[in-house]
């Protein structure tokens, strides 16, 4: 879970139209086509949430939950791109949550992974900032990789393999990076740095194994939003 911008683009200014005049219409839907182009723009195709970028099914998420209120139903700024594991589990169940779309969430709970070989390994979100939002985010974000139901659990268990792969690939990277003294070092900087990039697959846990290892080069802990 990281930092996402909300850019005024023109598929943005679109779903903003769009959601006025759903609106207005009484009974109207925030499900409309111009609103999920913006989101899938705005959240580089990925859940915000686990942040993986094989969504089967996606879903339409409010930051906070709507219940009825028109207001919240129809803002552009309370509007979220989610997978529907994710979304189906925070549901209304954690409110409030630290807000991808205004702070770096990152900066404010360390992802890392823990162990070696299946068996022994573990996902541990560590709160940095002692507030509520980040607490209760931290209670979600367990609840997403480690499931809250035996369905829940089958689907957390396909994440955490997926996020098992990226990161080994990562690390490889890293490696090959650091060993590398002729000309490839700088097209294995660029990947890298792609890597560490918001529109890449499970990007605050990339972003944490690079500040774990404070031995690591300068010019890659410089990639590193600080």
């Amino acid at each position: 879970m990281i930092r996402f911008e909300r850019k005024e683009t023109e598929k943005a200014q679109k779903a903003i139209s769009s959601l006025e005049n759903e609106k207005r219409k009484g009974g109207g839907t925030y499900n409309t086509p111009e609103v999920n182009a913006a989101l899938y723009e705005m959240f580089h195709g990925k859940c915000y949430l686990c942040e993986s970028k094989e969504v089967a099914s996606c879903q339409i998420e409010h930051l906070v939950p709507h219940r009825g209120d028109e207001n919240l139903k129809f803002a552009w700024n309370n509007l979220l791109y989610s997978c529907t594991h994710c979304n189906n589990i925070k549901n209304d169940r954690f409110t409030p949550i630290l807000d991808c779309t205004a702070v770096d969430v990152d900066q404010k709970i360390a992802f890392r992974k823990k162990g070696y070989f299946g068996v022994e390994e573990t996902l541990e979100f560590e709160v940095l900032e002692d507030s509520v939002e980040a607490q209760n985010t931290v209670r979600l974000l367990h609840a997403i990789h480690y499931g809250t139901t035996p369905q829940k659990k089958m689907e957390a268990k396909v994440i955490r393999k997926h996020i098992r792969k990226e990161l080994s690939n990562f690390k490889e990277l890293i490696r090959e990076y650091c060993e590398e003294e002729g000309e490839d070092k700088q097209d294995l900087l660029a990947q890298i740095k792609k890597e560490l990039k918001p529109n890449s697959a499970f990007t605050a846990f990339k972003r944490w194994i690079v500040r774990d290892h404070q031995e690591l080069p300068l010019e890659l802990r410089d990639l590193i939003p600080r």
